[in-house]
């Protein structure tokens, strides 16, 4: 093909189920560009194409959906997202792997390569005004493999930049999906888990097993999916909000009046906005719901 680099596949049909990614396309493609996958981009690259066409698949996506697909890697996830809807906006932060990704994309599926746009940059940093630059298309849904090291702080900074988004499933460390999807009064419920539902109904989408990435984590993954609706209705902001929700959980386990002392100025100053947001001061930050943590904001002195 012209103007593409000849790529180490052993597949370029342009016929989706066989344009996937396997181990050996993997490895071959990160040689290609002389990558070793490294830990501090948590680079862990799905070399089954099952793993992918089953997130695709529980992403219930459209296709008019607009997809933005966080650290795509070498392209396995991209590969599967492709086919099934208008556009997908890949972000990478790896500079030799956003500029291989279109060449692979055009090697495997030329047909629906020009629904690729690829950016090159920190996700941390991106806002709506930069994807704008890639594609006149405000995104619909966040699908991705996360790095395990910025998941929650990645997902949670989109949400907040981008409200086209109304869908979100994201593979990410088990732990941490569970963090994510937790409700009240579960063990692994925290600010993870009340941040995320300001956004939107979060549940628990699944389980990957760690072989089907190279190299291999230590641990499994799981699958989140996010519904987004709207928030609590309050007059506090979203950052008085999250100002409560850091407070109350910044000293787990102690009773809310002396979790929120420093937040409300004292102890009794925490137990008075406490009882007039109908809240026992003797609560602790895990047996309540976003709603609640909205009303206690509301009540700052």
């Amino acid at each position: 093909m012209a103007g593409v680099r000849a790529l180490p596949v052993h597949l370029t049909a342009d016929r989706p189920e066989r344009a996937l990614l396997g181990a050996t396309d993997v490895r071959s493609l990160a040689a290609s560009v002389g990558l070793r996958p490294t830990k501090t981009l948590g680079q862990n690259f799905v070399i089954d194409g099952g793993t992918v066409q089953r997130i695709v698949r529980t992403a219930a996506l459209r296709p008019d959906d607009v997809v933005l697909e966080i650290g795509p890697g070498l392209g396995s996830l991209t590969l599967a997202l492709l086919p099934a809807v208008r556009r997908v906006v890949a972000v990478e932060i790896d500079q030799r792997l956003a500029g291989l990704l279109p060449e692979t994309v055009a090697a495997r599926l030329p047909s629906v390569a020009d629904r690729l746009r690829v950016i090159h940059r920190d996700a941390m940093v991106l806002d709506a005004t930069q994807i704008g630059h890639a594609t006149a298309e405000p995104p619909t849904a966040i699908v991705a493999n996360l790095p395990y090291n910025v998941a929650v702080p990645v997902l949670l900074t989109l949400l907040a930049r981008l409200p086209s988004v109304r869908r979100v499933l994201v593979m990410v460390q088990l732990e941490v999906a569970e963090r994510l999807a937790a409700k009240p009064a579960e063990d692994a419920y925290g600010v993870p888990s009340v941040k995320a539902a300001w956004y939107g109904d979060v549940r628990l989408a699944g389980t990957i097993g760690r072989q089907v990435f190279w190299p291999a984590p230590r641990v499994d993954s799981g699958l989140v999916a996010l519904d987004r609706r709207e928030p609590p209705q309050t007059s506090a902001s979203r950052e008085a909000v999250f100002a409560v929700i850091d407070a109350a959980f910044g000293q787990r386990r102690k009773t809310l009046r002396a979790a929120l002392a420093s937040w409300a100025g004292s102890a009794a100053a925490a137990e008075t906005a406490l009882r007039a947001a109908g809240i026992d001061p003797s609560a602790r930050g895990e047996t309540l719901d976003v709603v609640a943590f909205a009303r206690i904001a509301e009540q700052r002195p």
